[in-house]
C-alpha cells in the first residue's frame, strides 16, 4: 500500500486515507471481489480510481450519473490522469474518437451508462481492452429493495459474465440496509466479495425536523440567515418547485429551479448555473441531485416529507461534502403522507414494489416524529447501533418541556388493540373521533368502548398522534398496500399504568454560522476571489480548482514557498505545477500588507496566460505581477534584484518567472538552470519522484537550487 499511499498525496494531495479508504484499496488491489458502503462524501470514488491507477490496462466505471461522469472525468484530467467517458451527451464522432482512444489503451479510466453495455462497439471493445477491474457506481440501482430501482443495473451481471477473462468487480453506494447490501451481492453475482461498511454517521451534518410553522416565513428566516450560502431545497411536486422559486427570486436571492417538466437544455442550464455559484439556491424535485458532486452546498431542505430514508439520506447528503459543517431541514407536516401515497399509488410500479415502496414511507413518517437522535435513528435503519447521540439535531438541542400525554396514549393504544390489528390508521382514528363513517358503522366498530375518546381533537390530529406512537415503537404498521396498526409489546407497559409518554413539539434549528465555511479572514476572501476568477476564465466550476477547505488550509498556514505549499491537504503535484506561484504571491502579498482592511492583492489568473508583456505594456492596462518580474529578469536582473526591487521575496519572484514559463512566454533557460547540471537534476527526479521538492534536492549535487529544480520539472513537462 506505500504505492497508493504515494499516488494518494502525489494525484490528490492528500497525506492520509479516509475511514475505510486503505481497507477498501487494499482489497481491491489484493484481487476480491468488493462490495463498499461509505455515506455520501465518504471518499468513494478514491477506493476505484486508485486501483485503476495500480492495476494494468483500463478500468470501466459504470454510472447512470451523465453529470457525475462528466464532473469526475475533468476533475482526474485536472490531476493528470487519463480518463474519459462513453454516454449519450457525445455526439457519433465524438463517441467513435473516444472508441478509438479507448483501444489504444490510452485511459486508466473509462466512465460507461450502463445502457450502453448491449451496444456492438462496446462488445468490440471489451475484447480488446485489458480491464483489470470493473467498479459499478450507485449500486443500490440493482435492487429492487433500493430507493432507485434501474432495470438496466439488472444485466450488469450476465454482461460481465460472459467476459473471456473475468475481471474483479468492485460494487459501491453511500445508502443500503443489510438487506439491500445482500441483494447487491447477489444480483451482480459477485464472487466471494469482501463487504465493507465504514459507518453511515454523517458527523458534519446537522439534521432536522421542524413541524407546525409556517413554511415561508420560516425559509425566509433561514435563508436571511445564511445569506452567503449555497443550498437546496427539495419539493414534491413541479407546481410547489416553481411556487418556491418564484418567491424566492421576488425576494430577491439568485435561485434556479430543476424538474421533469422543463425542456432538457432549460434543466441544464440551471444545474450548470449552480455548480458554477451563478445562482446561490437550487429549487428541484428529486430530479435533481443525483451526481452533483458540488462540495459547497451548506444546506439541504426538504419542503415536506420524500417517500424513504434511503432518498432522503442521499438527498440530505448532498451537503457538506467537502466535510465543513451543514445543515439538514425537514419541514414536515402530517399530509405530507397523503402527498407521497398518492405518488407511490400513481407510480408505473408492479404491485411487490409498490409494497415495498409503501412499507418505506412508514419508516420515513417515524423519522419524521421521533424524539431520538436523528443521526441514531437513520444510522439504526442502515443496521449500524453503536453511534452516540450527535448533540446538534433538532432531537438532541430540544430543550422545550416535554408535554405529558400519557392518558391520550392509552386511550389510543386501547383502541388499537380492541381493533385487533384489522384496521389502519385512518380507522383508528375515526373510532376516537367518533366519526359517523359508513364503513365504521357496517363493521360495528361504534361499539368499541374506545369510540369517542377524543372527540375534542380533530380527526387528522388523531391520526397523526397514531403515526408518533408509531414511530416511537409503541404500535407497528403491516406491509402492504393497506397497512394495519397493531400494538407492540413497548404498549404493555403503558396500558397498565407503569410508564409515561411524554411528547415535545420541535420548531427550531441550530444558529447558522456566520458565513459559508465558518472563517473569515482577508486572506481567505482573496485566494476565493482568484479561484473565482480563475474558475470563470478556465470555464470549470469552482470547486474543480480547489475546495473552501484547502483555501482555508492556505489562509491559516501561510505557505511561503512551494515545498510548504504542497504539504497542503488537497495540493498535488498537477495543481501545486499549475497554480503555485499564484497562491504563493496572494499569500506573499497579503502577508506584507497591515492593518484591519489590507488592498486586494494583484490577482494572478491562468487566463491571462498568453497575452505578451510588450502587449500589455502598450495597452494602457496594468501588467500582471508575474509579467512584471518577467520583465525586469529579461533586463537582466537576477531573481534576488527583482525582488528587492518590487518588495517581495526571491521565492515569489522565482514563482512569478516560472509560472510565465509554464504560461508559454519565453525565458532564457540557462539562467534557470546552468546547463552542466541539468541531467543530473533530471536523474534526481526520476530517483527521488516528483511528490515533493526536497527528495529532489537531496539527491542532486549540492549546488542545486530549488529555481533549478523548478527549471528542469517546467521544461521537461513533469
Amino acid at each position: 500500500m506505500e504505492q497508493a499511499k504515494t499516488l494518494l498525496k502525489q494525484i490528490y494531495g492528500f497525506d492520509s486515507f479516509r475511514k475505510g479508504q486503505e481497507e477498501i484499496i487494499s482489497g481491491i488491489v489484493e484481487g476480491s471481489d468488493t462490495l463498499a458502503i461509505l455515506p455520501t462524501g465518504g471518499g468513494k470514488s478514491v477506493c476505484y480510481q486508485l486501483p485503476a491507477l495500480l492495476l494494468p490496462g483500463t478500468t470501466l466505471v459504470i454510472s447512470p450519473l451523465i453529470s457525475l461522469m462528466k464532473d469526475q472525468v475533468d476533475s482526474l484530467r485536472r490531476l493528470g490522469v487519463s480518463a474519459a467517458f462513453l454516454n449519450s451527451s457525445l455526439g457519433a464522432a465524438e463517441y467513435r474518437e473516444v472508441l478509438r482512444s479507448a483501444m489504444q489503451g490510452e485511459y486508466k479510466l473509462l466512465y460507461i451508462a450502463p445502457e450502453r453495455l448491449d451496444s456492438a462497439m462496446f462488445g468490440s471493445l471489451s475484447e480488446q481492452l485489458q480491464i483489470p477491474l470493473i467498479a459499478i457506481d450507485e449500486a443500490h440501482c440493482v435492487s429492487q429493495w433500493g430507493h432507485d430501482f434501474r432495470p438496466s443495473y439488472r444485466q450488469l451481471a450476465g454482461w460481465i459474465g460472459r467476459m473471456p477473462n473475468r475481471p474483479l468487480v468492485a460494487a459501491f453506494t453511500a445508502t443500503a440496509t443489510p438487506e439491500v447490501a445482500d441483494d447487491i451481492e447477489a444480483m451482480l453475482r459477485l464472487n466471494r466479495p469482501r463487504r465493507y461498511v465504514t459507518g453511515f454517521a454523517r458527523p458534519n451534518l446537522a439534521l432536522s425536523v421542524v413541524t407546525g410553522v409556517d413554511k415561508k416565513r420560516f425559509l425566509a428566516q433561514f435563508l436571511k440567515e445564511r445569506a452567503e450560502q449555497s443550498g437546496i431545497i427539495y419539493t414534491a411536486t413541479r407546481k410547489e418547485t416553481e411556487e418556491v422559486c418564484g418567491m424566492l427570486q421576488a425576494s430577491g436571492i439568485e435561485a434556479g429551479k430543476y424538474h421533469g417538466g422543463m425542456g432538457d437544455a432549460e434543466r441544464a442550464e440551471a444545474q450548470e448555473a449552480f455548480r458554477f455559484d451563478r445562482s446561490r439556491v437550487m429549487v428541484a424535485t428529486n430530479a435533481f441531485g443525483m451526481g452533483i458532486d458540488k462540495p459547497n452546498v451548506r444546506f439541504v431542505l426538504h419542503w415536506q416529507m420524500p417517500g424513504d430514508l434511503e432518498s432522503y439520506y442521499q438527498e440530505a447528503g448532498r451537503a457538506g461534502r467537502d466535510g465543513e459543517e451543514s445543515d439538514c431541514i425537514l419541514l414536515f407536516e402530517p399530509a405530507d403522507m397523503q402527498v407521497q401515497r398518492f405518488l407511490i399509488e400513481q407510480g408505473s410500479g408492479d404491485t411487490e414494489r409498490k409494497s415495498i415502496q409503501l412499507a418505506k414511507l412508514h419508516q420515513m413518517m417515524n423519522y419524521s416524529r421521533t424524539q431520538r437522535c436523528l443521526q441514531q435513528f437513520i444510522v439504526d435503519y442502515f443496521g449500524e447501533t453503536d453511534v452516540e447521540a450527535c448533540g446538534k439535531c433538532s432531537s438532541c438541542l430540544d430543550k422545550s418541556e416535554p408535554v405529558d400525554r400519557t392518558e391520550e396514549a392509552k386511550m389510543a393504544l386501547s383502541c388499537v388493540g380492541r381493533m385487533k390489528g384489522r384496521f389502519g390508521v385512518t380507522m383508528a382514528a375515526k373510532v376516537l373521533k367518533g366519526s359517523r363513517d359508513k364503513r365504521l358503522l357496517e363493521f360495528g366498530l361504534d361499539r368499541l368502548t374506545t369510540y369517542g375518546l377524543m372527540s375534542r381533537l380533530p380527526e387528522k390530529e388523531i391520526a397523526d398522534w397514531l403515526y408518533w406512537l408509531v414511530a416511537e415503537g409503541y404500535m407497528r404498521l403491516s406491509e402492504g398496500q393497506y397497512p394495519t396498526v397493531s400494538l407492540t409489546a413497548n404498549a404493555l407497559p403503558v396500558l397498565e399504568g407503569k410508564e409515561a409518554i411524554t411528547q415535545r413539539v420541535r420548531a427550531s434549528v441550530r444558529q447558522a454560522a456566520g458565513n459559508a465555511s465558518g472563517h473569515v479572514s482577508p486572506l481567505f476572501d482573496a485566494l476565493k476571489q482568484w479561484r473565482r476568477e480563475t474558475a470563470s476564465l478556465e470555464g470549470v466550476p469552482p470547486f474543480m480548482i480547489f475546495f473552501d477547505a484547502t483555501l482555508k488550509e492556505i489562509a491559516d498556514a501561510r505557505p511561503m514557498d512551494m515545498d510548504e505549499l504542497l504539504s497542503i491537504k488537497g495540493i498535488g503535484g498537477a495543481k501545486g505545477a499549475k497554480y503555485g506561484a499564484a497562491l504563493l504571491d496572494i499569500v506573499q502579498t497579503m502577508s506584507a500588507e497591515s492593518g484591519d482592511t489590507p488592498p486586494t492583492p494583484r490577482l494572478q489568473t491562468a487566463s491571462r496566460a498568453h497575452r505578451s508583456v510588450s502587449a500589455q505594456a502598450g495597452s494602457g492596462e496594468e501588467t500582471p505581477s508575474h509579467l512584471q518580474s518577467l520583465q525586469l529578469f529579461r533586463e537582466g536582473l537576477e531573481p534576488a534584484e527583482i525582488a528587492r526591487e518590487r518588495g517581495m521575496s526571491q521565492v515569489t519572484v522565482e514563482g512569478h518567472i516560472i509560472r510565465c514559463a509554464q504560461e508559454g512566454e519565453e525565458v532564457d533557460w540557462d539562467r534557470i538552470i546552468p546547463p552542466h547540471l541539468e541531467e543530473a537534476i533530471l536523474a534526481a527526479v526520476r530517483e527521488a519522484g516528483t511528490e515533493k521538492l526536497r527528495p529532489i534536492k537531496d539527491a542532486a549535487p549540492p549546488e542545486v537550487t530549488y529555481f533549478a529544480i523548478h527549471g528542469v520539472l517546467c521544461k521537461h513537462g513533469y
